[in-house]
């Protein structure tokens, strides 16, 4: 179901307090998320406001969705320390983002009623944080909440002392007891003890071995696998990228054995569920945050930008593997979305679309999905012509409906729409084959083919005439830094030049927009100005971990996609700064925010791997591909520490960190180095790229080298002695540059990798 219940905990006067809730629950064996969730809906917007705070100078979405909230909110900086101090009084920090559909849902209960208004302004100094905005803040007083009650989530609500020591935590609370709940008024009127939480990250001598930690992160994805609709739970389900890639890496150095198959066989059945589900878009690409069932049916709608990143690379990982051309299209379909529903003019990419809109027939009131069902007159009144050549006199819409399972009643059931929303509605998901659609109505498939890609571009049209979800166009890095990997991941594959142009605008933005030259420092994000225009807060917030790691990763991508050297030269001067800024000299491993930092009580090392990944596993693998790049061993040494450091963890419960279990096996079978020596745009050059990238090969780095070539060159001095062959584009396969001869075949270069992958199952 889409909530159940479930009891929080907090922290009060000392004592563990429970608190039943609406929520959503996510676990791993170590560390149990809940994501609350509550009932509702976000008011209606108006334009005389009766209250107007500080927020409204702000550039965050979110934070101005509550800028006219009768609360004396203060955005997070040192005038709301400043003011605790001063008058002594205990923070009250909320957070969440703008296309939280709960965050959405407290502010209307509570944060836009005057009376708890009064007593959070009068009581509390109250700061309200945007998580995708500031993230070191997010993460610290999660963990907090994580500790004290098991469990996590959005909106967020924690009580700090004036030094912004954390002393009470929880997420969703309704405005005033009910049912046996504690209500928010009841919680702020009894708030009187504090206590705080220390965080540190383990450390060890040497990295555990990397097959017996992959082994059992196989084995715990195995036990929680669900084999009718995959995934890794019964509901709700989440997309989970990086346990699907985790499982891909596994199969490709275990490919005979009865495991290795295994693994394969879960993760793309998951991604073919998922791709026929109605957390998918059937009708204008992309796909939604999760489902709140167990058949990836009935979504909550939000579209996040790092869902998209991550999902795209994981589909066109699975047409390495498969060789089906469906998983590649559905890759493309994504960043189609992306493309033309996150991107800005400037080359950024938009964080997220909102779960919640105003009804297509009118009404004051958003609600969950409007924009994305239909009713069963919708899809007739859309789609009336009749079909020739089919039994009896079928409508289009009689084959759009049956191929889609539209109902007329609706095909959600109650118990997944416990607030009525969807009632009468229909979420599109694919409920027979193409063939069997075919068979069913006695037309050939073709034709069937044919007429769902003309019935979905005529739902599209109607699409645009609906009040479209808030959309955020705040830019991050680190979801920047995400896209341009699938950008330069998908366009690579599929040799796609508009995609490896639009990577390219992407990178050039992060350079434009995001990094100051002269203080060598990443910025968090940019926004969009009245115009449309780029615009920075002032201040800038600073870069975090994982902005200089996912941007880093997306240059190295980038780099593989169109071998323009700038852009290893850029990752190899965030690395640089990332390693002055974050390292952790005493420990290993890199915090999650600057140590310098005074406003960030703890320094964190985050140790899951989410719906994003752990900022230090993506940067244990940035450090080995960059070792290879630039012959820095110092760096390959440095993610063989940040391993080191999380021992305990990768060793424990390694299904808490898949990507780092895949840094980890990098580290063990050693990376290949596959060097092009040839023209970039030459077509012997391009089929010997094809040829590799044709191939899933999560251990390797591509290089290549023509005339022009010094970058490279300088710090890899080998490659000055490698060369074409008769003047023909010609392939090196090395492993610590020890090399194959040289191949000029296509198909030749394609079997020596597979006969390299084959020797490592061997290793």
């Amino acid at each position: 179901t889409r909530t159940h219940k479930g009891n929080a905990i907090i922290l009060l006067y000392g004592y563990f307090v429970n608190i039943n809730r609406n929520c959503e629950y996510v676990c791993v064996p170590s560390l149990a998320v809940f994501m609350s969730m509550a009932s509702g809906n976000e008011g209606p917007s108006s334009t005389a406001h009766s209250y107007t705070n500080r927020l409204s100078k702000e550039k965050s979405p979110y934070l101005l969705q509550h800028a006219h909230n009768p609360v004396d909110w203060y955005p997070w900086g040192q005038d709301a320390f400043d003011k605790a101090k001063n008058e002594d009084k205990p923070i009250f920090l909320s957070v969440g983002y703008s296309t939280c559909h709960w965050c959405h849902v407290m502010e209307r209960e509570s944060f836009e009623d005057e009376e708890i208004g009064s007593i959070l302004s009068k009581n509390f100094v109250c700061i309200k944080v945007d998580r995708e905005e500031r993230p070191d803040v997010d993460k610290v007083y999660m963990t907090f909440v994580q500790a004290t009650s098991g469990g996590g989530g959005w909106p967020m609500s924690v009580w700090l002392t004036p030094d912004l020591r954390p002393f009470i935590g929880g997420t969703y609370f309704p405005p005033r007891d009910h049912g046996g709940r504690l209500g928010l008024k009841t919680v702020l009127t009894r708030i009187m003890d504090q206590k705080g939480i220390t965080v540190t990250a383990d450390t060890g001598e040497s990295p555990p071995l990397a097959t017996d930690v992959a082994n059992r992160c196989f084995q715990q994805l195995a036990h929680s696998y669900v084999e009718e609709y995959g995934g890794f739970r019964h509901a709700p389900k989440f997309p989970t990228p990086v346990n699907l890639l985790f499982l891909m890496s596994y199969w490709s150095v275990n490919r005979s054995t009865s495991e290795g198959v295994k693994a394969l066989q879960m993760a793309l059945h998951t991604l073919r569920m998922m791709a026929l589900g109605g957390i998918r878009d059937h009708v204008a690409q992309g796909f939604h945050r999760y489902s709140t069932d167990s058949s990836w049916h009935v979504p909550h709608f939000e579209k996040m930008l790092y869902d998209q990143a991550q999902l795209a690379v994981a589909y066109i990982t699975a047409s390495q593997v498969s060789g089906e051309k469906h998983f590649a299209e559905v890759a493309e379909d994504i960043l189609r979305y992306v493309s033309r529903d996150l991107s800005d003019k400037s080359g950024g990419f938009f964080s997220a679309e909102d779960a919640d809109s105003l009804p297509a027939l009118g009404g004051r009131e958003k609600r969950e999905g409007a924009f994305y069902v239909w009713t069963a007159g919708d899809v007739r009144e859309l789609l009336p012509d009749v079909v020739e050549g089919t039994t009896g006199t079928s409508t289009l819409a009689d084959i759009f409906s049956h191929y889609y399972g539209v109902k007329e009643q609706g095909n959600v059931a109650p118990e997944q729409d416990p607030h009525g929303e969807l009632h009468g509605q229909n979420v599109l998901i694919v409920r027979y084959s193409v063939a069997l659609t075919a068979a069913r109505f006695g037309i050939s498939v073709d034709k069937v083919n044919e007429l769902l890609v003309f019935a979905r571009a005529k739902a599209a049209e109607v699409r645009k005439s609906r009040p479209r979800p808030h959309l955020d166009t705040k830019m991050l890095a680190s979801w920047n830094g995400l896209m341009l990997s699938a950008y330069a991941r998908v366009g690579a594959v599929l040799r796609d030049k508009a995609l490896l142009e639009r990577a390219v605008q992407a990178g050039n933005f992060l350079k434009e927009h995001l990094w100051d030259v002269e203080q060598q420092t990443l910025f968090r994000s940019s926004y969009c100005g009245e115009q449309m225009e780029v615009q920075q807060r002032a201040p800038p917030i600073s870069g975090f971990l994982d902005d200089y790691a996912f941007i880093i990763c997306g240059l190295l991508d980038l780099y593989e996609a169109t071998f323009q050297t700038e852009w290893l030269q850029w990752a190899e001067e965030l690395q640089l700064r990332q390693d002055m800024l974050f390292w952790d000299d005493d420990g290993g491993g890199y915090f999650c925010s600057d140590p310098g930092d005074s406003a960030v009580v703890l320094q964190l090392k985050e140790d899951q791997d989410g719906a994003e990944p752990s900022a230090n596993s993506v940067s244990a693998s940035n450090l080995i591909r960059l070792s290879h790049y630039t012959g820095r061993e110092e760096w390959r040494q440095r993610s063989q520490q940040l391993l080191t450091a999380f021992s305990d963890r990768l060793t424990k419960i390694p299904i808490a960190l898949p990507e780092m279990v895949r840094a980890l096996m990098a580290h063990h079978y050693a990376l290949q180095q596959i060097v092009i020596c040839g023209q970039q745009d030459a077509p012997d050059t391009t089929s010997l790229l094809a040829a590799v990238n044709s191939i899933f090969l999560p251990h390797k780095v591509l290089m290549l080298v023509d005339r022009n070539e010094s970058y490279l060159c300088q710090r890899l001095p080998v490659l000055s002695s490698m060369s074409q062959e008769d003047g023909v584009a010609t392939a090196y396969v090395c492993r610590d540059f020890a090399c194959s001869l040289p191949v000029t075949d296509p198909q030749e270069l394609r079997q020596l990798l597979l006969d390299g992958v084959a020797e490592m199952q061997r290793n």
